[in-house]
């Protein structure tokens, strides 16, 4: 079963991608520095995922200084084989490239938000189509740019699967006809590209697609999969501003006693403001500390084995005692009896 797949983010890997095109087309960095998720110590978390309104802004904002095309290109090239994470690799690494994509398509939430995105894979005859639909808010020409740079990117992996390049026999693309298309051309490797469609698809020879992997080692795939669902389990959406604040209060909690003033740090803001911020959220810094603080201790308390000692010197109280007394005002029971396995 697949864990959830964090609806309404997308992974830093994908964050990453925008951000990277985005510094090489000149975009102005001030346009989008602000966003949530692209603090250096998110956006460099694989774990981390950015609201999807995070890679809309940015791709808007690419399309606002170039045209959709050319950013399309420009994404593709920017993102090396691996640069998406797991995703690539299990495209990459599985017995056949055909393989491969219908498993990137089964976690295709461990780089996308599966609110906006899908991809259906569909056997023809002698061709198989990859199609790729996003319902996204984005403006129109950001639009055209993520459904034509998709389709550049499962070309380019399921090329370095076959370890050859994959001409595709068609593209279909669900945009209007732009003013100049020589940089689709130049994606996809062919002419054959159609404008207006229902939905975006990239269709190769089903041969091609079936053909083993040269290079993919024996039960890697399964191995990959697991990672997939690993890495979805454990990941960590931004939703909003206060779980930024949340995620570098808990940072700072791994680094030592959080303050004020590091936390704040952390989210390169004043302290001042870090205070009317959580005041604007319904929030204190008391309560958040006492929250995580709690999180905290729960998680020691029933994923190690370390002794009420050492947990309560690792979480800010005084001894082991103090330690009880909390435990017992948050749960009405002992640290022993929250510490011992259901049914116990």
């Amino acid at each position: 079963m697949i864990p959830h797949a964090h609806r309404g983010t997308t992974s830093s890997a994908l964050t990453r991608l925008n951000v990277n095109a985005a510094r090489v087309l000149g975009v102005p960095v001030n346009g989008y520095a602000h966003l949530l998720g692209l603090a250096p110590e998110h956006l460099n978390d694989d774990l981390c995922r950015a609201p999807t309104l995070t890679s809309v802004r940015i791709a808007e904002l690419m399309t606002e200084h170039t045209s959709w095309p050319e950013v399309a290109l420009l994404m593709t090239q920017q993102s090396p084989i691996g640069g998406l994470g797991i995703w690539d690799y299990l495209i990459t690494c599985a017995p056949s490239p055909l393989e491969g994509i219908r498993d990137a398509a089964t976690y295709l939430g461990a780089i996308l938000d599966v609110t906006t995105d899908s991809i259906q894979v569909r056997e023809h005859g002698q061709h198989v189509s990859v199609t790729h639909t996003n319902g996204a808010d984005l403006a129109f020409e950001a639009a055209c740019a993520v459904r034509a740079c998709a389709l550049g990117l499962f070309q380019a992996r399921l090329s370095h699967a076959a370890q050859r390049h994959l001409v595709p026999v068609h593209v279909a693309l669900a945009t209007e006809v732009p003013r100049n298309h020589d940089a689709l051309i130049e994606l996809y490797g062919t002419r054959a590209i159609d404008f207006g469609e229902p939905v975006s698809s990239i269709t190769f020879r089903a041969a091609d697609l079936k053909a083993p992997s040269p290079h993919a080692p024996p039960g890697l795939s399964t191995v990959l999969r697991r990672h997939a669902e690993q890495t979805l389990a454990d990941s960590v959406p931004l939703h909003s501003w206060l779980d930024l604040f949340r995620t570098a209060l808990a940072s700072a909690y791994d680094a030592g006693r959080p303050t004020l003033s590091a936390v704040a740090q952390r989210l390169s803001i004043s302290t001042r403001t870090l205070q009317r911020r959580l005041e604007e959220h319904g929030a204190t810094w008391s309560g958040e500390v006492e929250a995580a603080r709690r999180a905290r201790v729960t998680g020691l308390l029933r994923d190690t084995d370390l002794g009420l000692g050492a947990i309560a010197s690792r979480t800010g109280y005084a001894d082991a005692r103090a330690l009880r007394r909390a435990v017992h005002r948050w749960y009405g029971r002992t640290p022993s009896a929250l510490r011992a396995p259901p049914g116990a």
